[in-house]
């Protein structure tokens, strides 16, 4: 069955555009030119991946994503025109996956997209238990879940893969470089800054105390680690 994909900007000829490569691709593509529809159709339907952008009227895109990110893990790229460091930093730390600058190559868009999916699939697709238990938290790769003590964690599908990635190698120290290589799935355009809001959104929600945390660790001048 084909994906289904929400793609939210108020530039008409920019979302025809999209909706029209991506069903080339077979998948079901729904269209929302606010905030407010945007959000309307993200509460009443499942979706594979929402391609969003942050000029937006009625509600921006910042918010759109931080409401979604209150009941839903669903892949969210940010789409913004001014190309400006921190746009693209306030759309990491509102929950967004990932984010294109536009202009943009349509090519690159879908690569983007299917990394993504590809990325998420092959987590969701295995056969088997996976349970990874450090301490207090429980990590259930098949369903995705995290668990501090008996309390749900909720993240974002970046954040799961980087925990998951660590945890599955404990001791093993990433560069931010290899990380972005891995868990974004392909040469990612961006600069090493998008793993450390990441990470450190990461903490927020896993660590009782950010700043001295005990799961996720630094490695200074070199990367991060999961403490085994």
């Amino acid at each position: 069955m084909g994906k289904r994909v929400l793609v939210v900007d108020d530039e008409k000829l920019i979302v025809k555009g999209i909706r029209f490569s991506l069903e080339q691709d077979d998948m079901k593509v729904d269209c929302a030119y606010d905030g407010e529809e945007a959000l309307k159709l993200a509460r009443e339907n499942e979706y594979d991946m929402i391609l969003l952008d942050i000029m937006l009227p009625k509600l921006d895109g910042f918010e759109v994503c931080r409401q979604i990110r209150e009941y839903s893990d669903v892949p969210v790229i940010m789409l913004t025109a001014k190309g400006e460091d921190m746009d693209k930093i306030l759309g990491l730390e509102y929950g967004a996956d990932d984010y294109i600058t536009k202009p943009f190559n349509i090519l690159e868009v879908k690569a983007r997209i299917k990394a993504i999916m590809r990325r998420v699939g092959r987590k969701s697709g295995g056969s088997g238990d996976r349970i990874i238990q450090k301490g207090s938290m429980k990590i259930d790769c098949e369903s995705r879940r995290v668990f501090i003590g008996e309390k749900e964690v909720n993240l974002t599908a970046k954040e799961f893969d980087l925990l998951e990635l660590l945890a599955m190698n404990p001791n093993k120290v990433y560069s931010r470089e290899n990380l972005l290589n891995i868990v974004w799935g392909y040469e990612y355009p961006g600069d090493a800054r998008t793993v450390d809001v990441h990470i450190r959104r990461l903490r927020e929600k896993i660590e009782l105390h950010p700043s001295d945390p005990k799961y996720v660790y630094t490695k200074w001048g070199v990367g991060y680690y999961f403490r085994g």
